[in-house]
């Protein structure tokens, strides 16, 4: 069954999209930011859009801002760490017992994918890797890195929401 709807706008229009996030200044992170982006569109359940491709091309455009405003965000944080204004107390035993045992529902969740999702989530989310330079480092196509990172995606997702 051929896609429809968004999702044909989407695909017809992938490169441009890609093309039009690298002019707009995310270099290498243009295929991560459209990967984001139909992972963010894929789940949206409300409705027509009466202009597909100008909603696709605005989400783009806020995702893009959003990165930028994170990472600016996470600079200032760093130096007020580094300045030792923003440290933040240690977090309490009970917190830390939490937050590992996050960790290992998480890396579980991964590991239940398979070594090549698994990988393909960590050099990509994790350690910041281009998909085009991960594909190639595992010598699979960038749309098989693609595929891993929705199918991590939707595992993540569907582990936060049995955790709450």
């Amino acid at each position: 069954m051929p896609p429809t709807g968004l999702e044909a706008v989407f695909l017809a229009n992938r490169d441009k999209l890609v093309r039009f996030l690298t002019a707009r200044g995310a270099g290498d992170a243009a295929e991560d930011l459209v990967q984001d982006l139909w992972v963010k569109v894929a789940g949206r359940m409300d409705g027509p859009i009466a202009n597909p491709l100008a909603y696709l091309y605005r989400a783009a455009d806020m995702l893009m801002i959003d990165r930028y405003r994170s990472r600016r965000q996470a600079a200032v944080r760093e130096q007020d760490w580094v300045d030792g204004q923003g440290a933040d107390p240690p977090p309490g035993t009970e917190r830390a017992v939490e937050a590992r045992q996050t960790a290992e529902q998480v890396a579980a969740t991964l590991a239940s994918l398979g070594e090549r999702p698994a990988t393909v989530f960590r050099r990509v989310r994790v350690d910041g890797i281009a998909q085009r330079q991960v594909a190639a480092e595992l010598g699979v196509s960038i749309s098989t890195v693609e595929s891993d990172l929705r199918m991590a995606a939707h595992a993540l997702a569907a582990l936060k929401e049995r955790i709450g």
